[in-house]
């Protein structure tokens, strides 16, 4: 469904010295430099799946966004949507393909909801009976059916962000492009975003390329993710593989009867933090077990859990290195 192969984008950006010297010499004669936001990445996605695109600010998520519905030219590279060139913006790609950003909005802030919706409906010809059948669906499926008549500004920005998916899936588009759905959302709104983009890929069997910084929005939709950092495509793979591999450690928490010593905590792991009598070690994936057996045998213990890391901490770590290998 989603192809690109050696996708590149560069940008041409004027450097200026300071001063009036400066001055004069950019405007008589204009140097250049080269920033790379895009280089060679490569990946396709099949019809179904749901992706994660994961990178720092400035990897060039947003660019590659950008390339693949069309937005901005590649400066090298093929890249095709549903069997289409993004950049033609030919009618029926666009009848196919969808972008959500999290950050801007297409509906009219001082008309209600459903004035948006029916203009959404009139660009993409859709019949009254069809658009009528998906509103109702959809509706149903974001619980947005007493808000769709209140202006847009009165919504509050959960109501808002659920409003513009609805915007956006209108034409039922095969292929589905979300940046940053999530943001600025608090946890219950955020929770009900998730829930409604699984049960629209569930129903409708959309493919969806998601960007997001909150990794619970990765890990409760993407089985797969795509790792870029600095323009350059660092991973392509499993989640749980990921996290297996560059997360050679478990956390385990103990809450104990009473004090004990740091020195004499040590031999049990690595010791995270300590809080009263709250310990977090990490421990080696393969020394676990017996970790956990010397711990309950020769500490009073009130309570343990064992936990992978953070996501947030694996990811962070890589993006530090620059490399997964």
């Amino acid at each position: 469904m989603i192809s690109a192969k050696n996708l590149s984008k560069s940008y041409p950006v004027t450097v200026k010295s300071p001063g009036l010297k400066g001055t004069l010499t950019h405007f008589f004669h204009r140097t250049y430099r080269e920033i790379k936001a895009v280089q060679n990445v490569s990946f396709t996605i099949e019809a179904g799946e749901v992706v994660g695109f994961l990178g720092p600010n400035g990897a060039g998520k947003t660019t590659t966004l950008k390339m693949l519905t069309g937005l901005i030219h590649p400066s090298g590279g093929i890249v095709q949507v549903a069997g289409f060139d993004p950049f033609r913006r030919q009618t029926q790609f666009l009848e196919k393909a969808s972008l959500v950003m999290g950050q801007k909005q297409q509906l009219i802030w001082d008309l209600p909801t459903m004035d948006s919706l029916r203009i959404n409906a009139a660009i993409y010809r859709i019949p009254e009976a069809i658009f009528k059948q998906r509103l109702g669906e959809l509706t149903e499926m974001l619980s947005l059916q007493n808000q769709l008549k209140q202006p847009v500004r009165k919504l509050s920005l959960g109501e808002r962000m659920k409003a513009e998916l609805l915007a956006a899936l209108i034409h039922h588009p095969q292929v589905l492009f979300l940046d940053e759905p999530t943001l600025g959302l608090d946890v219950n709104a955020q929770v009900a975003v998730r829930d409604f983009l699984r049960e629209y890929n569930h129903r409708y069997q959309a493919t969806i390329l998601l960007t997001s910084h909150y990794m619970a929005d990765i890990t409760a939709l993407c089985k797969r993710v795509l790792l870029i950092h600095q323009g350059q495509l660092m991973y392509d793979g499993d989640l749980a593989e990921l996290l297996e591999k560059f997360a050679p450690c478990r956390q385990v928490r103990v809450e104990l009867a009473q004090g004990v010593s740091k020195t004499a905590l040590e031999k049990y792991g690595e010791i995270e933090s300590i809080d009263g009598q709250e310990v977090r070690f990490f421990v080696q994936r393969e020394q676990l077990t017996s970790a956990i057996a010397r711990i309950l045998s020769e500490l009073e213990v009130l309570d343990l859990s064992v936990t992978d890391p953070p996501i947030e901490e694996v990811i962070g770590r890589l993006f530090q290195q620059g490399t997964v290998n």
